[in-house]
C-alpha cells in the first residue's frame, strides 16, 4: 500500500489512489460503493472532519447526505464520476448487500484468524482499521444469525465484544485515511480466491472463542489490579 505522508489532511497524491480503488471494488469485486466525508486541515492544521462537527465521532468516515444508501453505485464510470467530483472522498462500502461483516478488536481477530487458517476454513477478506478493529466479511444477511450461534455455542452475545455490520451500516474501505492518524488496510486482501464469501456460521467458533479468551484476560488482569490495591 502506499506511504501516506504525515499531513492533517489527505495528501494531493494520494486522492488518485482513492478513485482507482473505489472504482476497482466495484468493477472487480462488483461491490457497491459510495463516498464519505474526508479529513481537511482545521484552523490549527489539526485534522478535522469535512462534516465541519467538532466533535464527529468518525472524523473522515462516514456519509455526507441522509440518502447515502440510495447514492451508492456498483457501475465503475458511475463511481469515477463521484470522485471526480470530490477526490478526497472516503470510500464506503454498504453492508448487507454484497456482505456482512463480523467486527472485533484486532487481538482477538488476529487469534481468530490464526485459529481459522488451522482449522483450513474458507475466509474472505478481512479488514483491518487505524482503532485496531478487524472486520471479518461474510455473506449477506448471514450476521443476523449471530446471536443465536453465539448461544448455540455456549456464549451469551452481550458478552462479547463482536459486532455484526448489516443493512444500514457501512464499511471504510482501504485506502481511505482517518483519525487517529492511519489508513485503513486490507488484512487478507479482497482476491479471487475469496471471492466466494463464507457463513457467518463457519467463522462464528473461533472468533467467539477468541473475544471470550479476550474478555476473560481482561477480567483477571482487572481483579490482579484491584488485588494489588488492596494490598
Amino acid at each position: 500500500m502506499q506511504r501516506v505522508e504525515d499531513s492533517s489532511a489527505v495528501p494531493q497524491q494520494f486522492t488518485g489512489r482513492l478513485a482507482d480503488a473505489a472504482a476497482g471494488y466495484a468493477e472487480e469485486r462488483h461491490w457497491d460503493v459510495l463516498p464519505g466525508a474526508w479529513l481537511e486541515a482545521g484552523p490549527h492544521g489539526a485534522p478535522r472532519c469535512s462534516c465541519g462537527f467538532a466533535f464527529c465521532p468518525a472524523p473522515g468516515a462516514h456519509p455526507t447526505r441522509p440518502d447515502w444508501a440510495a447514492r451508492a453505485s456498483g457501475a465503475a464510470p458511475a463511481v469515477r464520476r463521484m470522485w471526480q467530483k470530490q477526490p478526497r472522498a472516503s470510500i464506503l462500502l454498504p453492508a448487507g448487500r454484497s456482505f456482512d461483516a463480523l467486527d472485533v478488536s484486532e487481538e482477538a481477530g488476529c487469534l481468530a484468524l490464526a485459529r481459522m487458517e488451522r482449522m483450513s476454513l474458507a475466509i474472505g477478506p478481512v479488514l483491518g482499521t487505524p482503532r485496531r478493529r478487524l472486520l471479518f466479511f461474510v455473506l449477506p444477511g448471514t450476521g443476523a444469525k449471530v446471536p443465536d450461534l453465539l448461544r448455540r455455542h455456549g456464549w451469551a452475545p452481550q458478552s462479547l465484544d463482536l459486532a455484526v455490520l448489516g443493512e444500514g451500516d457501512w464499511v471504510v474501505a482501504p485506502p481511505t485515511r482517518t483519525v487517529p492518524a492511519g489508513c485503513v488496510q486490507w488484512a487478507r486482501r479482497p482476491t479471487l480466491a475469496n471471492r466466494w464469501l463464507p457463513d457467518a456460521a463457519e467463522l462464528i467458533g473461533a472468533l467467539a472463542y477468541a473475544c471470550a479468551r479476550e474478555a476473560i484476560e481482561a477480567r483477571e488482569a482487572a481483579e490482579a489490579r484491584a488485588a494489588a490495591g488492596v494490598r
